[in-house]
């Protein structure tokens, strides 16, 4: 029986970075295994993200495991919300809800996002804020969840997605929000909600012990990522393989739990570069050993580095996941008959743009048993160069799985 491993490096794909000597970060870093698997490796680029669609780790990690999101896909918080537990009714809808970092202007819409992710807040944090956001908030039409770090859910009972633009905040980091709150008549609720967060968080002694630290306060709710809950086809049902999913972050754990695989949690697993590599290495290793056939690793950091600007942490995300998680897997990989991997990231988050694009991201496949004959050093650029293009995202598993 072959194993099947992903190795999905979430935001990887970048361009030329004058810092690191015109490279991307790809190319700049030092991943020696990616690198020995593209030479007998089939490369290329594949359309992750429809165009139409936002480029957001929900659609593109849909896409990548072979479910079509012009069929699947309702909004990013439905699955985040099946992570947490949340058993959402057919008249719900749910929002993804960041703890988010605000300037201090006196009237709201004045304020600026100094960050998304509130100093990256411990999940411990965020949980007393949330519960006691909840206490203020919560009601028969609203309920707020705590979830993981900065992400949290809020469902909304009897609910309409008709609520306009709801801009995530990592792709307004660093600018004013007035263009950017929520204005349809419909969100109302919603955006006062918001207001009224950072009043009652402002002076919160979780913030205060955090600025006694040098750390950003976690001062307002922020609302976006609105859908409501549609089923997956069963990971078995639809390819006859027995999944894992291994991830820090909610939305990849409720992918994971709606389409039936098992959801494996890591200790120490941050979604950020102090992740605990090891410990999803070893949790790989382990769910093949007991008879899975397939493990999907996610990891976040690359992504979050690039949101941040963090150029130096971003080559080094790679490296860590090519030393770390790659490399242990793959030595572990040869007690089978036979093997394939796939690496790629889920959609680019250029360091430049701060943010997802929709650009094709390169992917290796390599078969143990295969003979192909790949490239020198794997980028977006020999990716490119080898005119291997695929245009339907949700077509690559097919291929990675079949070929």
């Amino acid at each position: 029986m072959t194993k099947y491993v992903v190795m999905l490096c979430d935001g990887m794909a970048d361009y030329p970075v004058e810092e690191l000597g015109g490279k991307s970060p790809m190319e700049a870093a030092y991943k020696p295994t990616m690198d020995k698997l593209a030479k007998k490796a089939t490369v290329g680029l594949v359309k992750s993200v429809a165009d139409g669609l936002k480029p957001g780790s929900d659609v593109a990690n849909l896409s990548i495991l072979g479910y079509d999101p012009a069929i699947y896909y309702s909004g990013r918080s439905p699955l985040e919300a099946g992570s947490i537990g949340i058993d959402m009714k057919p008249t719900d809808v749910s929002f993804r809800c960041n703890l988010v970092t605000l300037s201090d202007e006196e009237n709201y819409e004045d304020k600026t996002i100094l960050d998304y992710c509130a100093d990256d807040i411990s999940t411990e944090e965020a949980r007393i804020l949330i519960e006691f956001l909840a206490q203020h908030f919560n009601s028969e039409e609203f309920q707020l969840y705590a979830g993981v770090s900065y992400r949290h859910c809020l469902i909304w009972n009897q609910g309409t997605l008709d609520v306009g633009t709801l801009t995530p905040p990592h792709d307004i980091t660093g600018k004013p929000i007035k263009e950017y709150i929520p204005s349809h008549p419909n969100a109302a609720k919603l955006y006062d909600m918001m207001v009224k967060s950072y009043d009652l968080l402002k002076d919160h002694p979780v913030n205060k012990a955090r600025e006694a630290k040098g750390k950003r306060p976690a001062n307002s709710m922020w609302f976006w990522g609105e859908g409501v809950r549609k089923s997956l086809m069963p990971f078995t049902e639809k390819y006859g393989l027995k999944g894992s999913i291994i991830s820090a972050v909610d939305l990849l754990k409720g992918i994971g739990k709606f389409s039936g695989m098992n959801v494996v949690e890591v200790e120490g697993a941050t979604g950020y570069i102090d992740t605990n590599f090891e410990g999803k290495a070893q949790a790989c290793i382990d769910e093949l050993a007991n008879g899975q056939d397939f493990v999907y690793i996610h990891v976040e950091a690359p992504d979050e580095c690039g949101h941040r600007h963090e150029i130096e942490n971003k080559k080094r995300a790679i490296e860590l996941i090519d030393e770390k998680i790659l490399t242990p897997v793959v030595a572990a990989l040869e007690q089978y008959d036979d093997y394939k991997v796939l690496v790629c990231p889920d959609h680019p988050t250029p360091l430049s743009l701060r943010t997802h694009t929709n650009d094709p991201i390169p992917f290796l496949i390599y078969h143990k048993q295969g003979e192909v004959e790949g490239v020198d050093g794997w980028s977006e650029k020999t990716a490119a160069e080898t005119g291997l293009f695929i245009s339907e995202g949700h077509t690559l598993m097919e291929k990675f799985l079949g070929e």
